[in-house]
């Protein structure tokens, strides 16, 4: 598939059928074409990484060394009801009004 090298990466179709059907992909003939393509492109910007010499570069989590800031974990009171509710875009009564996002009907119910 990919040389270490960065050249000669080559991506057959049968490569390409093979990794949509590990990640659940169903692809069309057009997109096996352009997706093949597009994905060589990629192992072989990889494969150049690769083939960089980081034997002298320490291993690190971020590019910098930096502690985000933290305070102290303290209790304080709670907001007051009414100005938890003051910016609210709609209420009903003591409640926040939101749009629905679970379904009332099974899925697939009611479709032909």
């Amino acid at each position: 598939m990919a040389g270490r090298d960065g050249r000669g990466v080559t991506l057959g179709r049968d490569d390409l059928e093979k990794v949509a059907r590990l990640a659940r992909l169903e692809l069309s003939e057009r997109e096996l074409d352009s997706f093949s393509g597009q994905l060589a492109a990629v192992l072989a910007h990889f494969a150049r990484l690769a083939a960089v010499d980081t034997s002298g570069v320490p291993p690190a989590a971020e590019a910098f060394a930096t502690r985000a800031p933290l305070r102290e974990d303290a209790p304080a009171p709670p907001l007051e009801h009414e100005a938890a509710l003051a910016g609210a875009p709609e209420r009903e009564a003591d409640a926040f009004v939101v749009p629905r996002v679970l379904r009332t009907t099974p899925r697939g119910a009611g479709r032909p």
